[in-house]
């Protein structure tokens, strides 16, 4: 099963061997070093390959994971489906999801990360720029679907 949007960025990222735990399985720490590479790549088709938006100022300001099965090391890449699900003036959500090759592949994790426009000199936030915004909103999709907020819709409609 699938929980990315059809309209999104799928990236190949490499495992290496040093990203493995002792239980043999790929360490929860290093799900954020896999996101981070499939979004650098990701990018380079959402705003071009002729600058780099991470450098012209954005930080991470929150990221979630929610693991949904063990990932053990193999020399095929995983993939890193990646849509925006939320985007304002000066920030945007991306939503991940770690799986398999092919749609409707085994789903390992499911993220998102909340990152902010940001002015290093000023040492603030800034507003996105509106040619990104545009870039962006063509990636825009559904919510992930962490199981938390499946359990409080339930909750809420429950009382």
């Amino acid at each position: 099963m699938s929980f990315a949007p059809e309209r999104c960025s799928v990236v190949p990222v490499p495992l290496r061997w040093s990203d493995m735990d002792a239980y043999g399985h790929v360490n929860n720490v290093q799900f954020l070093r896999l996101l981070e590479d499939a979004r650098i790549l990701a990018f380079a088709e959402w705003f071009g390959r002729a600058r780099s938006v991470v450098g012209e100022g954005i930080i991470v300001a929150r990221h979630e994971i929610e693991y949904r099965a063990p990932l053990v090391f193999r020399i095929e890449p995983i993939e890193v489906a990646m849509w925006v699900t939320r985007l304002t003036g000066a920030s945007y959500d991306i939503g991940y999801e770690v799986r398999d090759g092919g749609v409707g592949s085994t789903a390992y994790a499911l993220a998102e990360t909340t990152l902010v426009g940001y002015d290093f000199e000023a040492e603030r936030p800034r507003r996105l720029d509106p040619v990104d915004r545009d870039s962006l909103s063509t990636f825009l999709g559904p919510a992930v679907p962490f199981r938390h907020n499946s359990a409080k819709r339930a909750e809420r409609s429950s009382s």
